[in-house]
C-alpha cells in the first residue's frame, strides 16, 4: 500500500473538504457531480481520499471488466484494507450457460465480504454488475451458515446443511465447494474464502476452528468464526421453483433435470429462471451498505456498453421464447436484463460522483475539473530530474517518488543536488509528515504496479514521479511474449489413444505393433488385453500390466522392424544401447573431472547495489526462486567455472535468477552475454534487463538479425 500516506495527505486537504461537500449538496439536489480532467492514477487518489474522508465503503463501476482490474490494481495501493474485484460473464442468463465456478466463487466472496465485513470495502466491478442477476440479499443471508466455537450441532445435521448448500462430499478436500468427514473432523471450503477450514467437535460441540493447507492437508493458523455461503447461486433458485412446480418446468429442464430438482438435487441451467424464482432479483447495488459510495468511471461509456449487452440480451430471450411452450415461456420473464439508463437511474440515488478523462464541460452539467496532468517524464535524465525535484521544492508542492530501488533513487538525486529522504514503512505517518512539513520529498518504495504513473496535482499541491518517469520502465513486470512449449508426452501406454498399427515396445520382446483392444475371460473373470504383432505369433498383454509396455519413439519417418518373440535381435540391441550408455557415462566422467579442475573467476561477494537490485523485483521470489538464485551465486563465488541448468516452466521465474546473475556479474567487472532462441525473446529480455538496470550504470545491447552491420560492429566495439 505504498500510496496509502498520500491518500492520507489528500483527505485532510480543505479541496477534498470543498469535493465532499459539493458532492453531498448535489445529492440532495438531485445533482450528481461529475470529476473530470485527469488520468486514471489522478482520478482514483482523489476518489479514495473522498470516501476515506466520510469513512464509507466505496463501490466503483467501469464500463469493461478489463479496466475494473487495472482500478482494483491502483485502489490496492493506495491503503484500503481490501479491495475486491467483481467478477461478471459476458453471456446473458437466456443462454442456458450457467457462469463458470471462477466467477460465482469470485462474486460469493465479494458478497460475504459486503455481508460479514464492518470495515469500508472498497469494490470494483463493470457495469454489467448494475444489471439483476442475484438472489435478493435477505434470502443469501438467511441461507448463510455461521458457526464459531461452541456452536452446538449434531453432525448428521451439519452434513445435511452442507448437502443443501451445494457443497460436495469428497475424500479429500482439496478444492472449492467440497466438503469431507473423518469421525468428529470435518473439512469444508467455503467457495468465499481463500482456504479451507477444519472443524473440529468434541461430541456436539464446535471445540476447534482451523484453517488448513489443501495440497499438504495440515493444519494453519486459529480462526474465531467460519462463514460459509451456498456454493453457487443454484440451489437459492431451486428451493422456490421445487416448492411451487409451475407448469412449463419440464420444458426447460427435460425429464432428467425435473426429476432431479424434486430428488433435491439442483439442475444445471437454473441462473435464466431467477426471475420467476424472485419477483425482484438483486444487482450488487442492492448488497452495498447504506452509507456506501458508488462513483462511475466514464459514464457515458458505461451507458453504450451496458446498452449493447442489454440488446443482445434481448434478442437471445425473443429467440428463445419463439415457439416454446407458453407456460415455459412465461418462467423465462425478461427482467433480467434492464435498459441501461434505468440502472443508471438507480445509482443516482446512491451517493457518490462521476469520473471522467476528459473535460465534459458541455457534456455533463455539473463538473469539476480535477486539473491534473501527467507529470513531467526524464527517463536517465538526472540532471533534468533534479532541477524538476529543486523548482517543485520552491514552489512548495510536495513531491512522491515511488521507485522499486529507493536507495539508488535517493543516490542519483543527491549526485545532482536534489534532496530527498526514503521511508522504508509508507505507513508511517510520522515519518512521512515531518518530511512534508521540512519541503523534502518522500521516496517509497513499490513494487510490481505496472498502471501506476506518475500524476501532478496543481490544486493540492502535489506531483507523484515513479520509475516510468525516472527511468523509463514501462513496466516493473516481466510480460508481453510467452514461449509455448509442447509437454514431452508420456512413455507410458495409454489403450484409450493407442490406435491400430501404433508401435510399441515390450520390455522383453521389443518391438511390435498394436492390433486391438479384447476381452478374455479367464478362470470366470473377463479382463482387457492389448494384442501386440510380433514376427512370429501375437502378444496378448493384460490392460493390468502395462508397465511392461512402452511407446515407440524415433527421429526417422520409417517404419521399423518388428521383433520376435523371445529372439536375439531384441537383446543384442539392448546390449549394444547398454555399452554405448556407458561410454558416455565415462565420458561424462572424464570431462567433469576436467572441468573441477580448470580455474575460472571468483566472483566478490554481493554489494549493496545487488541488494537494492534484488530488492525491486515486483514479486515475491518463490522458494525454488531463492534457492536456485543461492546456488548460482555461489558457484559464481567458488574459483572454478560454473556448470549449472536451470530447469522450469514457463512463468516460474527463471529470468529472474539470469537477471542477478548478471548482475552480478556485470557488477565485479566483467562482460556477459545472454543467448535466446529467437528474436523475439530477446527483445523481450533485453527490454527487461535494460529496465531492470536503468538506475545503474551498466549498458545494455541488443545483438540481432535487425541490427545493421554498423550497429553490431560498434555494439561488439563497446
Amino acid at each position: 500500500m505504498p500510496l496509502g500516506s498520500l491518500v492520507h495527505q489528500l483527505q485532510h486537504a480543505a479541496l477534498t473538504t470543498e469535493l465532499a461537500q459539493r458532492t453531498r449538496q448535489g445529492q440532495e439536489q438531485g445533482q450528481r457531480l461529475c470529476l473530470c480532467g485527469g488520468v486514471r492514477v489522478a482520478r482514483a487518489l482523489v476518489t479514495s481520499a473522498l470516501a476515506r474522508q466520510q469513512g464509507r465503503s466505496l463501490l466503483v463501476i467501469t464500463p469493461t471488466m478489463e479496466e475494473a482490474g487495472r482500478w482494483t490494481a491502483l485502489l490496492d495501493t493506495m491503503g484500503w484494507p481490501t479491495v475486491l474485484l467483481y467478477p461478471t460473464s459476458e453471456a446473458t442468463p437466456y443462454e442456458g450457460l450457467d457462469p463458470t465456478s471462477e466467477i460465482i466463487y469470485g462474486q460469493l466472496q465479494v458478497l460475504a465480504e459486503l455481508l460479514g465485513s464492518q470495515e469500508p470495502s472498497v469494490v470494483v466491478a463493470s457495469e454489467r454488475a448494475l444489471q439483476p442477476h442475484l438472489p435478493p440479499k435477505a434470502v443469501l443471508q438467511a441461507s448463510c451458515l455461521t458457526m464459531g466455537r461452541g456452536h452446538a450441532t449434531d453432525l448428521t445435521t451439519l452434513a445435511h446443511r452442507l448437502d443443501r448448500l451445494g457443497y460436495e462430499r469428497v475424500n479429500t478436500v482439496e478444492q472449492e465447494g467440497a466438503w469431507s468427514r473423518r469421525g468428529d473432523i470435518v473439512d469444508v471450503y467455503p467457495v468465499s474464502a481463500e482456504l479451507p477450514v477444519r472443524l473440529e467437535f468434541f461430541g456436539d460441540e464446535l471445540d476447534k476452528l482451523r484453517e488448513f493447507d489443501p495440497a499438504s492437508q495440515r493444519s494453519l493458523d486459529t480462526i474465531e468464526q467460519l462463514w460459509l455461503t451456498p456454493r453457487g447461486y443454484g440451489p437459492l433458485i431451486a428451493q422456490p421453483l421445487r416448492t411451487a412446480m409451475p407448469p412449463g418446468l419440464q420444458a426447460l429442464l427435460g425429464d432428467e433435470g425435473l426429476a432431479s430438482l424434486g430428488e433435491g438435487r439442483t439442475p444445471k441451467g437454473l441462473g435464466r429462471l431467477l426471475g420467476s424464482a424472485f419477483s425482484q432479483p438483486a444487482t450488487l447495488l442492492d448488497y452495498m451498505p447504506d452509507h456506501g459510495l458508488v462513483v462511475v468511471d466514464e459514464r457515458r461509456r458505461c451507458l453504450a456498453h451496458g446498452q449493447q449487452w442489454v440488446d443482445h440480451a434481448a434478442s437471445h430471450l425473443e429467440g428463445l421464447q419463439d415457439g416454446m411452450d407458453p407456460a415455459a415461456a412465461a418462467l423465462v420473464r425478461g427482467v433480467l436484463h434492464l435498459p441501461m439508463t434505468t440502472c443508471l437511474e438507480r445509482v443516482d440515488h446512491w451517493g457518490g460522483f462521476d469520473l471522467a478523462e476528459l473535460d465534459t464541460a458541455g457534456v455533463h452539467p455539473h463538473h469539476v475539473s480535477l486539473g491534473a496532468r501527467p507529470a513531467p517524464c526524464l527517463p536517465n535524465q538526472f540532471g533534468k530530474l533534479g532541477k524538476l525535484v529543486r523548482d517543485q521544492q520552491r514552489q512548495r508542492t510536495h513531491l512522491w517518488l515511488l521507485s522499486a530501488q529507493p536507495s539508488r533513487t535517493v543516490a542519483l538525486l543527491e549526485e545532482h543536488d536534489a534532496v530527498s529522504r526514503f521511508v522504508p514503512n509508507a505507513q508511517d505517518r510520522p515519518a512521512v509528515a515531518r518530511l512534508l512539513d521540512q519541503n523534502t520529498p518522500v521516496v517509497l518504495k513499490a513494487k510490481g504496479v505496472a498502471e501506476l504513473e506518475g500524476v501532478a496535482l496543481p490544486a493540492w499541491k502535489v506531483m507523484l514521479l515513479t520509475d516510468r518517469e525516472m527511468f523509463g520502465q514501462q513496466s516493473l513486470a516481466t510480460g508481453g511474449y510467452v514461449r509455448r512449449r509442447q509437454r514431452a508426452a508420456s512413455r507410458t501406454v495409454d489403450p484409450c489413444k493407442l490406435q491400430p498399427g501404433d508401435y510399441v515396445v515390450h520390455r522383453l520382446h521389443g518391438i511390435g505393433r498394436f492390433l486391438k483392444l479384447e476381452k478374455l475371460s479367464l478362470g470366470g473373470e473377463p479382463r482387457d488385453y492389448l494384442v501386440v504383432q510380433y514376427t512370429d505369433g501375437l502378444l496378448r498383454v493384460a490392460a493390468d500390466q502395462l508397465g511392461s509396455l512402452g511407446r515407440y519413439r524415433a527421429n526417422s519417418e520409417q517404419p521399423p522392424r518388428l521383433n520376435r518373440m523371445g529372439g536375439s535381435a531384441w537383446k543384442k540391441a539392448k546390449e549394444r544401447a547398454r555399452k554405448a550408455v556407458a561410454r558416455v557415462a565415462m565420458d561424462l566422467v572424464k570431462l567433469y573431472a576436467e572441468r573441477q579442475e580448470a580455474r575460472g573467476h571468483a566472483f566478490a561477494a554481493d554489494g549493496p547495489w545487488q541488494a537494492d537490485l534484488e530488492g525491486s523485483f515486483p514479486y515475491d521470489p518463490t522458494p525454488d526462486q531463492l534457492k536456485a538464485i543461492a546456488e548460482v551465486k555461489q558457484d559464481m563465488e567458488a574459483p572454478h567455472p560454473m556448470d549449472r541448468l536451470i530447469c522450469g516452466d514457463v512463468g516460474f521465474g527463471k529470468t529472474e535468477v539470469a537477471v542477478r546473475g548478471i548482475f552480478k556479474c556485470v557488477t565485479d567487472g566483467k562482460q556477459c552475454a545472454l543467448m535466446a532462441p529467437t528474436t523475439v525473446l530477446a527483445q523481450q529480455h533485453w527490454r527487461t534487463i535494460r529496465d531492470r538496470f536503468a538506475p545503474y550504470p551498466v549498458k545494455v545491447g541488443l545483438l540481432n538479425r535487425f541490427r545493421t552491420a554498423t550497429e553490431r560492429r560498434e555494439l561488439l566495439r563497446q
